[in-house]
This record gives structure tokens, sequence and C-alpha cells, in this order.
């Protein structure tokens, strides 16, 4: 009975001592719902910049400025203002009279066509650019005419009530941007050059007794900004794929008429 109690004892320490050693399932594990959304993958998340660093800012807090001096120095408004600044020039430049003020405001355009045909590639493809100018011609001119009509500012040659803001200048300036935004990436001198163009239109409003120089300086800013509106919302880059054949956009000026032509061959 003895021998019989041990060899049940013995067996029982064995099967306990085998069973121990029998790895166990752990039980499943819940799954955390705090960190479903986590970034396991680790993929960079786009940092959200501050207002003051978004493109809406940025594309007008410069025409902003210019609009706003302009309005501010309005006949004889402002630090230095139109009328002080129209003293300054008649009495530098008397007698001065030229008409080259009407053909340079597409300039800039000019220059956009003739660095496109050298090769240069810019930031969009033609159609596109065509598309954003068009649209920034159309913002441009129904703005100026609304204000002009509003505003009824008299010329400082005493010819009209529609001197505010300067159309010429605008025109120059909306060109100039086209210019710089396209081939910013490839040298700065590009736009450097339209710029300096626009300006020279600006001057030679003023210089043929024509604008104020409230309208020079709104002109300009309302320039850009037309240009800077038409790429902000040219969100649908349509004709990805070329156009068959070949087509171009080039200025156009003679006496009475300037404009844009666009040429298309088969």
């Amino acid at each position: 009975m003895r021998t019989f109690t041990s060899f049940v004892l013995a067996l029982w320490l064995t099967v306990g001592a085998a069973h121990a050693q029998i790895p166990q399932n752990p039980p499943a594990a819940q799954p955390d719902t705090l960190k479903k959304y986590a970034n396991l993958e680790g993929v960079p998340v786009a940092e959200k910049k501050p207002w003051y660093k978004g493109k809406l800012v940025r594309a007008t807090i410069v025409p902003a400025l210019l609009i706003g001096y302009g309005a501010s120095t309005i006949n004889g408004n402002g630090l230095y203002s139109s009328y002080d600044a129209r003293s300054d020039v008649r009495r530098a430049f008397p007698n001065f009279r030229t008409k080259i003020d009407d053909y340079l405001i597409f300039a800039p355009y000019a220059e956009l066509a003739l660095v496109e045909l050298a090769g240069v590639e810019g930031r969009n493809d033609r159609l596109n650019t065509l598309l954003v100018i068009v649209k920034s011609e159309a913002i441009f001119g129904l703005s100026t005419y609304l204000i002009k009509n509003t505003t009824k500012v008299l010329r400082p040659d005493g010819s009209t009530y529609n001197s505010f803001p300067s159309g010429h200048t605008a025109q120059a300036f909306l060109a100039a941007s086209i210019v710089h935004a396209e081939f910013r990436d490839k040298s700065q001198w590009y736009g450097i050059g339209a710029y300096t163009i626009a300006t020279g239109v600006g001057a030679l409003r003023m210089l043929n007794d024509r604008h104020w120089q409230s309208d020079v300086v709104a002109g300009a800013g309302l320039g850009i900004l037309s240009a800077h509106i038409g790429y902000l919302t040219h969100r649908n880059r349509w004709g990805r794929k070329p156009l068959p054949g070949k087509y171009s956009v080039m200025p156009m000026a003679y006496p009475g008429a300037t404009g844009l032509t666009m040429v298309w061959r088969p």
C-alpha cells in the first residue's frame, strides 16, 4: 500500500511539472483605441503654417501696401502728396512729351514670348500660362474700370475724370508679375528686367502729365494683385496634353491700338 501511494504521488508530481512547462497562450490584447490615429509608419505630417505665412497673405501684402499708399496721397493728402510730386516733376521736366509708354506696357509680354521661344521652360506650359494671363487681364480690366468710374479723379492735365488708378501702369506691372512668376526659378533677372520696364511706364505717365503719383503707385499694386489672384485661383490645370500643332502668343502694338495676338498653326 505504501508503495502504491508513493507511486501515485511521484506520478502526480511528474505530471504537474510537465504541465507547468507547457507554454500558455496569453489573452488577446485589446485594441488601444486611444492611439488609433497615431502615425505608426512615421510618415511626415505637413506642419500647419501660421496665417501670416500663408499664400494669400504673401500674395497680397505688397499690392496692399502700394494701393494703400497711393490712395493716401490722392490730391494734396499724405506726407508727400500727388500735388507735391507733380510740382517737382513739372519743374524738372516742363515740356516732356512722348508716346512710348503706350507701347511699353506690353514689353514684359514681349520678353515672356522671346524667353519662351528661346527654349526656357516656365512654371507652366504655354496653354496654362495663357489661361492665367486671360484671367488676370479680366480681373485687372474690371477692377480698373470700376475704380476709375467710382473715384472720378481729375487727371493732372485736366482732360478727364478717370485718373485713379493708372491703367497703363497696372497693365505693365501685371505683365511683369507674370514674367517674374514664370521664370523666377530659372533666374531672377527676368523679373528684374520686366519690373524695370513697368517702373519706367509709371514714371513716363507722370512725366507726360497724364497721371498723378497716387495713380501710378496704386496702379502698380493693382497690376501685381491681379496677376497674383490669377495664379491663386488657377487650381485646375486644363490642357495637360499640348494642343496639336504650334501656337504662340505675342503682343500687338500699332498707332491707335495695343493688345495680344495668338497664332495657331495646325
